[in-house]
C-alpha cells in the first residue's frame, strides 16, 4: 500500500502510428553539448517551468503507442500536467497529420529514400518562442559546435535549474532574465555585439509585450506572420522561417537559405555544387504545404 502512495504521478500521452521515438531520439542526441535536455539509455530527462513556479522535471520512456511520463520526485498539480503534456505534444508534433507528406514523398524521387530511411521522424520543435528566436540567432553563421558551446554557457549561466541523482537539470532562461542583462554579460560568454544586441532586444520586446506566440496565431497567413517577424532586428527571412518551422510548427516555412538544406540536397542529386536558388524555389513549389517536413527529412539525412 505504502508503494501505492508514494508512486509518483504518470501521464501517458497516445502517439501516431506513424511515429518513431527512436528517430526522434536521433535528432534529440545531436550533440553532447547541449543542456536544456538530456537522453540516457532512451530516456528523455526534461525541466519545465510552468507559470514562475520552480522547474518541474519530467521523464518521457517509449511505451507502445505512446510516450510514457514520470515525474520522479514531484507530484504535480492537475494544471501542472495538463501544461506537461501540452508541452509535449507540442515537442514531438503529435497532432500533425502526416500522411499528406509521406504520399507527396512517395513520389519524389529525392525524398522518397530519405523518408523510407527515416519513417517516423517527427520536427522535434521548440515550443518556447524566446528560446526559439535565441537558438536561431545564436546559429547565425557559425558553425553548430560553437553555437552549441554558447548556448551552453548561456543557460548554465542565467538558466535555472533541479537537481536529481547528482545531475542538474537546466531550463532556458526566461526572456524577463536577458532582457535585464547588458552586452558585456552576454560579451563575457563569448557573444558578439550584435547578437547580444539582438537577444537583448527580442527579449526587451517581449516583455513589453510586443511579442508572443499569441500575437503571432493571430496573424491569419503564413506570410503576415514571416513579416511581422523580420520587422524585428536581427531577425532575418532565414530566422523566421526557422521559428515558424520550429516555434508555431508551421508547415510551409522553408529555410531557402540554409546550408544544411544545401548540403543536403548537395548529396541528394549528386551534384557538384550547391543547388541554385532558382532549383530550391522549384523544389519548394512542389512540397507546397510540406516544406518545413521536406527540411527536416533533409536534415536529418545527413
Amino acid at each position: 500500500m505504502m508503494n501505492e502512495i508514494l508512486k509518483p504521478e504518470t501521464l501517458n500521452i497516445p502517439t501516431p502510428s506513424d511515429f518513431s521515438f527512436e528517430e526522434c531520439l536521433a535528432h534529440l542526441m545531436r550533440s553532447e553539448q547541449e543542456t536544456v535536455h538530456q537522453v540516457t539509455d532512451h530516456s528523455i530527462y526534461k525541466a519545465i517551468k510552468i507559470d514562475d513556479d520552480e522547474p518541474i522535471l519530467f521523464i518521457i520512456d517509449w511505451k507502445p503507442d505512446a510516450l510514457h511520463v514520470r515525474f520522479p520526485f514531484t507530484t504535480p498539480s492537475a494544471k501542472q500536467k495538463e501544461q506537461t503534456a501540452s508541452f509535449i505534444i507540442e515537442w514531438f508534433d503529435l497532432t500533425t497529420d502526416l500522411n499528406g507528406f509521406y504520399e507527396l514523398a512517395k513520389h519524389d524521387p529525392i525524398l522518397s529514400p530519405i523518408v523510407q530511411n527515416h519513417y517516423g521522424l517527427r520536427i522535434m520543435g521548440i515550443p518556447n518562442l524566446f528560446e526559439a528566436l535565441t537558438w536561431a540567432i545564436i546559429g547565425q553563421q557559425i558553425n553548430l559546435t560553437f553555437a552549441y558551446t554558447l548556448k551552453k554557457r548561456l543557460v548554465e549561466k542565467y538558466g535555472d535549474f533541479v537537481e536529481y541523482e547528482g545531475k542538474k537539470f537546466y531550463t532556458f532562461p526566461s526572456f524577463e532574465m536577458v532582457a535585464s542583462l547588458t552586452t558585456d554579460d552576454l560579451r563575457a560568454l563569448q557573444f558578439s555585439t550584435r547578437k547580444a544586441e539582438y537577444i537583448i532586444g527580442i527579449a526587451q520586446l517581449m516583455q513589453g509585450g510586443k511579442l508572443d506566440k499569441d500575437l503571432l496565431f493571430k496573424l491569419e497567413t503564413f506570410e503576415q506572420k514571416h513579416l511581422y517577424l523580420t520587422t524585428i532586428r536581427g531577425i532575418g527571412p532565414w530566422t523566421a522561417d526557422y521559428v515558424l518551422m520550429k516555434s508555431l510548427q508551421e508547415s510551409s516555412a522553408f529555410p531557402i537559405s540554409d546550408v544544411g538544406l544545401h548540403n543536403a540536397l548537395k548529396k541528394q542529386l549528386n551534384l557538384d555544387r550547391k543547388p541554385t536558388m532558382d532549383e530550391l524555389k522549384e523544389l519548394a513549389e512542389k512540397w507546397t504545404g510540406w516544406q518545413a517536413y521536406a527540411t527536416f527529412y533533409l536534415w536529418r539525412s545527413l
